[in-house]
């Protein structure tokens, strides 16, 4: 049997899924025909329905919950991962600090402000609207372009992801803040940043197999974690080892082998949060595949 499976070309995926689509585990005879998009390309992916089994954004899993349950396994939470909000400016960048520090805006010039964001339904958008609120003037970028339009003058703030975080400094740009690290204060709980879905039509058992599957591929990548070398570096943004093993590092922990009683209480505050304020729409569907998968 053959399913549609998306995911990032990040490390984080790449490493997670490798030793699956390679079958360097027995897959119980499931074959896998891979999309590689970016997170948000997945998230609209996922909006119409297109895939099996795909990586999102948890801000966007708010809009696919109708048609998609979470894995336990396989997702991305952690600490001091989150995106980061930055700038060319550091004298900009010094006084969003202190607008967020004193919790108000301090001129209608904040809110002019132009934003490439790596999406709508981003997570990390999501975490801007909480910071930012008055924040609005948001340009979708993708998320390897960001840094060069602030670079260029096209953007005055960037909201980075993935391998961006790494690099961001050595082009001479300046944090503002570490959106991960907001979330973490204000909740005392990880980061949901990504998770991976099934389509709630698939066959209950053959979403439990995949669950299985998922949960085996991350746990064969941390016991040999140099096994899917060729093949993170071929997909990377940035080709340097180092880079790409930070990476995944910082996005590949406990919880993407079981999310377990804090990921999933984590999750769970994420969206409660984003109901609250009418960000995200309601819905009377479960979001995990099972209580104790």
């Amino acid at each position: 049997m053959k399913l549609t499976l998306g995911f990032s070309p990040c490390p984080n995926d790449t490493f997670i899924f490798d030793a699956l689509i390679h079958r360097k585990i027995d897959t119980g005879g499931l074959e896998f025909d891979v999309q590689y998009q970016d997170v948000e390309t997945l998230n609209q992916k996922a909006f119409q329905r297109e895939l099996d089994i795909t990586k999102l954004s948890y801000h966007a899993f708010a809009y696919a919950v109708n048609d998609y349950e979470l894995l336990d396994a396989g997702s991305a939470l952690g600490s001091g991962v989150g995106p980061l909000l930055i700038a060319k400016d550091p004298q900009l960048a010094a006084r969003l600090q202190e607008v967020l520090e004193r919790g108000i805006a301090r001129s209608s010039h904040e809110r002019n402000l132009k934003i490439g964001i790596p999406g709508k339904y981003t997570t990390a958008n999501f975490l801007l609207g909480l910071a930012f609120p008055t924040l609005q003037h948001k340009v979708e970028l993708l998320f390897s372009d960001i840094e060069q339009s602030l670079l260029d003058g096209t953007i005055d703030l960037g909201l980075i992801i993935h391998e961006n975080r790494f690099t961001y400094q050595a082009k001479g740009l300046h944090k503002v803040v570490d959106l991960g690290d907001f979330w973490e204060q204000t909740t005392n709980s990880p980061i949901p940043l990504g998770g991976i879905v099934v389509k709630r039509s698939l066959d209950a058992e053959l979403k439990l197999k995949i669950n299985r599957l998922v949960r085996e591929s991350v746990q064969f990548a941390f016991e040999n974690p140099r096994s899917g070398l060729d093949y993170i570096r071929s997909h990377a943004q940035e080709m340097e080892e180092d880079v790409m093993y930070k990476h995944i590092d910082l996005y590949v922990n406990t919880y993407s082998e079981h999310l377990g009683n804090e990921g999933r209480s984590a999750i769970q505050q994420m969206f409660d949060k984003a109901r609250a304020i009418k960000l995200i729409p309601t819905t009377d569907k479960r979001l995990f595949l099972t209580p104790g998968t």
